[in-house]
């Protein structure tokens, strides 16, 4: 299992070589993009098998943090994306594109991240739990809410869709768990594999889908998602401190409510609106990792000051 782990610590790599390669060659890529829904299944029901009943009560445990994390994560997070988009003055297609990024849940990749960053594992995992089930109703409500003036915004589809790709292989892989726990427990490096090379996937795929449009989107989505990403790091940081939570709780809400799950916002945008509008969320899915990866180096190597201030008690798994 040490050479999955390996793979794993280099997956901004992976994400920057295939994105590359796809710009490169598109042709490689585009013939799969009917399979951008299967993939995301995979991982979301690869992140199921990892989960346990102890995950699930940690959200009981840990109901304030669980709940300010959550509230910020379809807040912070798709009023920055308005924001972004108007500062930039992006086009409705890639403004749709961002507001699905910052309207879905915690991604999978921000638990591992935590633990880097010696943030509080059992809350991240009970945040990304929590927001991926509110995100079933939450995503679609929010973008016909927001955005659903200038844009036609299939509710009804998104909420279906969204219960599909997310609630059912998370669930399946949940009850999975129950059974083989034990043997999953020695997987875990080999699923988190599977996960990375999905989303690696799905980003070349969209990468591809949008070659030609790259000289003149790319750089400015870049500089989007970039500043998307910084506003909700610093607001999960900075608003987890103003309700007086640990630094080692508030550096997890920074994680969980920055890195979103941008390979759902990709299905999405493919699904219902255009590959334009998939753009953000695969170039979010490359960026979030290595700001993420960055950040948990820099927060590894600074001291936990506190932990008199609110704080859960961890959980098992």
């Amino acid at each position: 299992m040490a050479l999955f782990e390996r793979i794993n610590r280099l997956f901004p790599v992976w994400a920057i070589l295939f994105a590359a390669i796809a710009a490169w060659q598109p042709g490689w890529f585009t013939d799969f993009a009917s399979l951008i829904k299967l993939l995301l299944a995979v991982i979301m029901f690869a992140m199921g098998l990892t989960l346990s009943r102890h995950d699930f009560m940690g959200v009981l445990r840990a109901p304030q943090p669980v709940a300010v994390g959550v509230l910020l994560q379809f807040t912070v997070m798709p009023l920055a994306a308005l924001f972004v988009a108007w500062f930039l003055r992006l086009s409705p297609e890639l403004t749709i594109g961002m507001f699905l990024v910052g309207a879905t849940a915690g991604g999978t990749a921000s638990n591992v991240i935590t633990w880097l960053a010696n943030g509080h594992v059992a809350l991240s995992v009970s945040m990304t739990l929590t927001s991926t089930i509110v995100s079933v109703a939450a995503t679609p409500l929010l973008t016909q809410l927001l955005v659903g003036q200038t844009v036609d915004v299939p509710v009804f589809g998104m909420f279906v869709s969204i219960a599909q790709l997310v609630i059912g292989p998370v669930v399946l892989g949940v009850i999975v768990h129950h059974f083989l726990g034990k043997q999953i427990k020695r997987m875990e490096p080999a699923l988190a594999t599977l996960a990375m090379a999905a989303i690696v996937f799905i980003i070349a795929i969209v990468v591809a889908l949008n070659a030609s449009r790259l000289a003149t989107l790319g750089p400015l989505v870049i500089v989007a998602v970039v500043l998307h990403n910084m506003l909700g790091l610093a607001g999960g940081y900075g608003i987890g401190r103003l309700f007086g939570f640990s630094q080692r709780v508030a550096r997890t809400m920074a994680i969980e409510v920055g890195m979103q799950n941008s390979g759902l916002a990709v299905a999405l945008a493919n699904q219902f609106f255009t590959a334009t509008a998939a753009l953000p969320g695969a170039l979010f899915s490359i960026w979030h990792n290595v700001s993420g990866s960055l950040l948990a180096g820099y927060w590894k190597r600074r001291p936990l000051e506190d932990r008199q201030t609110i704080e859960p008690a961890d959980t098992g798994s």
